[in-house]
């Protein structure tokens, strides 16, 4: 190999290291919940709808927490959350001599809109489900209990699921 042609190839790799350089500079790494003082101030300035049972009561409630870092509702809300969340339940397991869920599971969906507060244009629009399992015990009492906890873990999940997007969204 000549000295030119291994100034040549010098040349070109400090080329393709400098275009690489320039490339990445453009990049942004970024955790991906982590949220600034904007996002945080925009988060704590969201209105929920009004629940209309006592499962979307509980998805209300973890997200006004979650949210607003406990401080509760917004005096003077900026954006409104509408959302809908509909339940199944479905026994994954029968016993065959009653014919009864031994097991289950618990299925949350949510429909919401994040909608800036007083014009109601639209920003965003986003569908999540959660899901909890729950055993069915031979005890009736037993058996709503489980259910009801099922309900909330389920409740619980949802809310973070629908916060991560929401955070998301309000942060680009």
């Amino acid at each position: 190999m000549s000295s030119s042609d291994a100034r040549n190839l010098r040349l070109a790799g400090l080329t393709a290291g400098l275009c690489a350089l320039l490339a990445l500079a453009g990049c942004q790494v970024k955790p991906l919940y982590a949220t600034d003082a904007r996002t945080q101030q925009a988060m704590a300035s969201i209105d929920f709808s009004e629940a209309n049972d006592r499962i979307e009561q509980e998805v209300r409630n973890n997200l006004v927490f979650f949210v607003g870092g406990g401080a509760g509702e917004p005096v003077n809300p900026e954006y409104d959350v509408d959302f809908k969340v509909t339940t199944r339940y479905i026994g994954v397991l029968l016993d065959l001599k009653t014919d009864l869920p031994r097991a289950g599971r618990i299925e949350l969906r949510a429909d919401f809109t994040l909608k800036r507060h007083g014009t109601g244009e639209i920003l965003r629009t986003g569908k999540r489900r959660a899901v909890a399992l729950v055993d069915y015990p031979s005890q009736e009492f037993a058996k709503i209990r489980a259910t009801r906890d099922a309900e909330n873990r389920a409740a619980r999940e949802l809310a973070e699921l629908m916060r991560a997007d929401i955070a998301g969204w309000l942060g680009r």
